[in-house]
């Protein structure tokens, strides 16, 4: 069997896999899809022989993530979000940021990473996954304010997120790791990625205008989509910054020019994301063979309970200091948003791409693979009772 026939069976038994597993989960309300999903690309990493391709990080970030997260900007519930842009903005900016010293440090102390390498381990698992936390979140039955805070935090700290991670192996391969270096280096892929996802999002407003029918007006969507993408990737600023602010271009100024009402576009990029999620979480699962974890899965439980303490210092922190400058956010909000900070796609992508990187430590991908996936597993698997237990509706 060839490559390409490789290729085109493991597309087809993700297909089949996800499509039976749908139906599983559609039965097994509690158990969300994303999470049954990882599980059974876990089980398809083990299959004997070899025999199916492993996907890598920069196959992940150009085929599915530009769509995933234009979709999740697109649907974006904009009025409540601006009611709570003040924590949203807050667990964006700051929330990363301490998120990345904290995991950078206590790696380093705990696990004995070098401060650059721990640094870099702590932006690959800084941001939460919109990918992961809106699947979620569209099977859970969440309060609105909740769903804006979740949705908007996962969006716009997956951008600073992967800036974050850009700057730091940016000045790690540069073999002169320093503070002022990567924060320069930051600034400068975020305020890009904002220019151009701004850029291509107007211009795309002008090629929405003389769409006349659906069809063209999906093709136009996709266009400013991966557009966005690929054009920040070429100049090395931030793709995953342009996509959304593209999409929340397109979301917020669509339909005042009469666009983006059709049912049409709306139903394409719901099965779009749909069909990308069910791919994508399988080959997550898929990307590495669990076997590889036997040995590092004490520094995985570790670094597990690393990331799991320093998501609830800057949640905590900053939705009270929120909560003090008037909104009004519920205690068992809090822990939900605590509790949902899920890792997946995007950081296994990431943790891809730095596997065999020069100056890299090479356990440094492999342990961000296991924690995202103990982050689906335990966390996604427990979403639903959490919910339940904090007297937040499940969807029935």
């Amino acid at each position: 069997m060839t490559a390409e026939q490789r290729f085109l069976l493991l597309l087809i038994l993700v297909g089949a896999v996800a499509t039976v597993l749908g139906l599983v989960s559609k039965r097994a309300r509690l158990l969300p899809y994303p999470v049954v999903l990882a599980g059974a690309g876990i089980a398809v990493g083990l299959l004997p022989g070899g025999q199916f391709p492993r996907i890598g990080g920069t196959v992940i970030l150009l085929a599915f993530v530009p769509g995933l997260i234009f979709e999740a900007a697109l649907t974006l519930d904009l009025d409540e979000l601006r009611r709570r842009i003040l924590p949203v903005g807050l667990l964006a900016s700051a929330g990363v940021a301490i998120t990345v010293l904290l995991i950078g440090t206590l790696t380093h102390v705990a696990i004995g990473l070098t401060w650059a390498n721990g640094m870099l381990l702590g932006a690959i698992l800084a941001a939460t996954d919109p990918i992961a936390v809106i699947a979620l979140l569209r099977r859970l039955k969440a309060p609105a304010g909740l769903a804006a805070i979740l949705e908007g935090e996962s969006l716009f700290n997956d951008g600073t997120g992967v800036a974050v991670f850009s700057a730091v192996l940016a000045t790690i391969l540069s073999g002169a790791p320093s503070f002022g270096d990567a924060t320069i280096r930051f600034l400068e892929i975020t305020l890009g990625g904002t220019a151009v996802g701004l850029a291509v999002g107007f211009a795309g407003l002008a090629l929405l205008r003389f769409a006349e029918d659906a069809p063209l007006e999906i093709l136009a969507t996709l266009v400013i989509a991966y557009g966005s993408y690929l054009a920040a990737d070429l100049l090395h600023l931030s793709g995953i910054v342009a996509v959304v602010a593209a999409g929340i271009v397109v979301a917020r100024y669509g339909t005042r020019i009469g666009r983006l009402h059709g049912p049409q576009l709306l139903g394409f990029w719901n099965l779009l994301a749909f069909v990308l999620n069910a791919m994508l979480f399988i080959l997550v699962g898929a990307a590495l063979p669990a076997t590889a974890l036997l040995p590092v899965a004490g520094l995985v439980l570790i670094a597990y309970l690393i990331m799991l303490l320093t998501r609830a210092v800057p949640v905590y922190a900053l939705l009270a200091l929120a909560g003090m400058r008037g909104a009004s956010i519920p205690w068992a909000w809090r822990h939900i948003t605590f509790w949902a900070g899920l890792r997946g796609a995007l950081a296994v992508a990431l943790a891809l791409t730095v596997a065999g990187a020069t100056g890299v430590d090479r356990r440094v991908s492999v342990v961000a693979y296991g924690v995202v996936l103990l982050s689906l597993l335990v966390q996604g698997g427990l979403m639903a009772p959490v919910m339940r237990g904090l007297k937040v509706e499940v969807a029935g």
